[in-house]
């Protein structure tokens, strides 16, 4: 048989394809396959389950009374056999919004729009360059205008009225926007030689920092941030909250980064030594590069993380997505169905969560291959 026909027979299906995908990772052994059947048994029976429950057996829809209250006779006796969404249905400006008012609603609903454009844009390689820095100015200078309020015509909003997903954007947004420079500064203090006063303050904040809940930092920021503060001058309760998230994620982050600057061979800074550039030409061209591309995963986790633990802001008196979900049910027409409630926010914290993920995983192949 002649090669050219050799290469033309293509390789049986139980090698390569699903089949043999599932062959090899399902059924390699009696003890893969019983494995394999009996979760695919117990994820088939809970998804139809599901099925019946959320869908098939479900309220979707109350009437509201005369006096504007939703009637919820119709879930308490489906109760136990399907899902209640009307509660969603009822309460989702509130989840999403939170206190902030009815008819302004738009306003932060087009800030929601704002990050998210923001996020991709960010995320596009194309637009890695100085002028990304000038749109997130003028996008984060717009949603300042439209949740606040008080000029071009826009009612003012104080932030007591702020709630839901809007301030769950704004604590991770503009905490790990500024950890992560913070983060990139310790970590290069704490490595440093020739400046032992710096590296001994590096140490002594990540130490310190790391070495206390974010629930403390937080009561710390509301109390004792107004007893340093000059008299007459009060700062609102968000900014405070701000503060404590991004000292707490800076530290944790510098850790990453430092992990990433010591993984480099010593050969790269002695290189960079040879071609006579200087400490900043060194460490923003050639050092820190490699190291942020080493650390992607860690990074990435510390986001997912930091973005849901936002959440802990409620102990300072801040509405965010999942205090507002808590409060939405804590109406006694909805008290017995906060299960539809938290599944909803679960969806919510998950598409956001499973975006960076899915993000960082492609930005790991880009970088590997252009390294490869």
């Amino acid at each position: 048989m002649s090669g050219t026909a050799l290469s033309a027979i293509r390789p049986p299906a139980i090698v390569l394809g699903p089949w043999g995908w599932a062959r090899a990772n399902l059924f390699s052994s009696w003890w893969s396959t019983a494995v394999t059947l009996a979760l695919g048994y117990l994820i088939l029976r809970w998804s139809l389950d599901f099925v019946v429950w959320g869908v098939v057996n479900a309220v979707w829809t109350v009437p509201v009374n005369a006096q504007g209250k939703a009637d919820a006779t119709a879930c308490y006796s489906a109760k136990g056999v399907g899902a209640c969404w009307a509660v969603i249905a009822d309460k989702y400006r509130f989840i999403l919004f939170g206190r902030y008012p009815y008819d302004l609603q738009w306003r932060p609903a087009v800030c929601i729009a704002l990050f998210i454009g923001l996020f991709v844009v960010s995320g596009l390689r194309a637009f890695w360059r100085k002028e990304l820095a000038l749109i997130w100015l003028v996008a984060l200078t717009a949603i300042g205008i439209l949740m606040w309020g008080g000029v071009l015509g826009l009612a003012y909003v104080p932030q007591d009225m702020w709630g839901g997903l809007p301030i769950t954007l704004i604590l991770s947004t503009f905490g790990l926007a500024f950890a992560f420079p913070l983060a990139v500064l310790v970590a290069l203090g704490r490595r440093s030689t020739g400046l032992p006063a710096v590296k001994l303050l590096c140490v002594l904040y990540v130490e310190l920092i790391r070495g206390v809940p974010l629930v403390s930092l937080l009561f710390m920021s509301s109390v004792m941030f107004p007893l340093f503060m000059p008299e007459g001058v009060n700062i609102d309760k968000l900014l405070r909250a701000q503060i404590a998230i991004i000292l707490f994620a800076g530290a944790y982050l510098a850790e990453v980064v430092r992990a990433g600057l010591q993984a480099l061979p010593k050969g790269q800074q002695e290189a960079a030594d040879a071609l006579g550039l200087t400490y900043w030409q060194k460490t923003g061209f050639i050092i820190l590069p490699q190291a942020l591309r080493v650390v992607i995963p860690p990074l990435v986790n510390t986001f997912i993380g930091f973005f849901k633990d936002t959440s802990l802001v409620l102990i300072i008196g801040i509405f965010d997505l999942l205090t507002a979900g808590k409060i939405a049910i804590s109406e006694p027409t909805w008290q017995g169905f906060s299960t539809e409630v938290y599944i909803v926010l679960a969806a919510i914290y998950f598409a956001f969560c499973y975006a960076m993920s899915k993000y960082s995983h492609g930005l790991e192949r880009t970088l590997d291959r252009a390294r490869r």
